[in-house]
């Protein structure tokens, strides 16, 4: 009889054992990994919390040393700003300076040439002047002056070139040298102003006075400012206008005539035109005095132009020869 075999039992003891001894060991490690990760968690969080408070730390400093950073650029472009002003100020300080040093050494340059243009002016005078000077009557002894200027008129006329050098060049001072000799007569007879032609600034007053009132004053210098009527820069029409239009036995009256050149003629035969048309009474006065206002628009601290040295001879000797002053200016400001 044979002998049946022993059928294998796969699910042994052995097995089961061991099996469960695996199964012991990994719930072993996982308790052991269990217990441990707290404080693996922990000593990481207490790392990275040292590592946040350093990183804190330097972050605070580096904004401080931002700040004072801040403080002392801000401090830095004050200073800067009020260095740059003071430099500024200096720097207009220092110009207007130049500047004044450079108008004075002009204005003594320009007198310098007036002067010289005027010597040679005199010296280049024909001999029949010279001869016309010298029989000049003399002037009266007892006379109400201002400043070399007889002041004695009871009418004063105005005779002033409107040519483009002299509002282009001085006409800021043209308006305050006819206000400033209008201030010398606190109250005349009559006012009346033409340019060197003879065009008269108020047609209204073509050939008649203007009264003399603050309001027409005030009126001659306002419609001066714009006032620019053709001009042929020679006095010569103005001046016999003047005489011929407003002489009278009865009438102290005094022309100022006010330019800068004479661009053309000649002087001697100006002078005797103004000698026929402006005779003198068996005493030796004129029928008006002329007075004389030369600005120096031809004038530079170089050279000059021989019209302006023509006016100012021409206007010297009219002067002279009719009981006025000349004034030649050495400056257009």
């Amino acid at each position: 009889m044979r002998r049946r075999k022993r059928a294998m039992e796969v699910f042994s003891m052995s097995f089961l054992d061991v099996v469960s001894c695996g199964f012991g060991a990994i719930i072993l490690l996982l308790v052991i990994t269990k217990q441990a990760e707290p404080m693996v968690v922990e000593q990481i969080r207490a790392d990275l919390s040292g590592v946040v408070s350093a990183l804190r730390t330097r972050l605070e400093d580096s904004r401080a040393r931002s700040r004072s950073l801040d403080a002392e650029l801000a401090h830095a472009e004050r200073q800067a700003a009020a260095e740059r002003a003071v430099v500024s100020r200096l720097r207009g300080e220092l110009s207007q300076i130049q500047g004044a040093f450079d108008a004075t050494r002009q204005d003594l340059e320009t007198q310098s040439v007036i002067q010289g243009k005027l010597a040679e002016a005199r010296q280049s005078l024909t001999e029949e002047m010279r001869r016309l000077n010298a029989r000049s009557p003399p002037r009266a002894a007892q006379r109400s002056v201002i400043g070399g200027v007889p002041v004695d008129s009871e009418y004063i006329i105005f005779i002033i070139d409107t040519s483009g050098s002299m509002f282009g060049g001085a006409w800021p001072l043209v308006l305050r040298k006819i206000s400033e000799t209008l201030a010398i007569y606190p109250k005349v007879k009559g006012i009346q102003v033409m340019n060197d032609m003879g065009v008269y600034m108020f047609s209204t007053y073509a050939g008649r006075w203007i009264p003399d009132t603050p309001a027409r004053r005030k009126a001659i210098i306002k419609r001066l400012k714009t006032w620019t009527p053709f001009s042929n820069s020679s006095p010569v029409e103005g001046i016999t206008e003047a005489i011929r239009r407003f002489h009278a036995p009865d009438r102290k009256i005094s022309l100022y005539v006010f330019g800068d050149e004479f661009s053309s003629g000649s002087l001697e035969a100006v002078v005797q035109t103004v000698e026929r048309i402006n005779r003198a009474d068996a005493r030796g006065n004129r029928r008006v005095r002329i007075h004389g206002v030369g600005f120096p628009t031809q004038f530079s601290a170089g050279a000059a132009q021989g019209s302006g040295v023509r006016f100012a001879a021409l206007m010297r000797v009219l002067a002279q020869r009719n009981g006025g002053t000349f004034v030649g200016l050495n400056s257009t400001r």
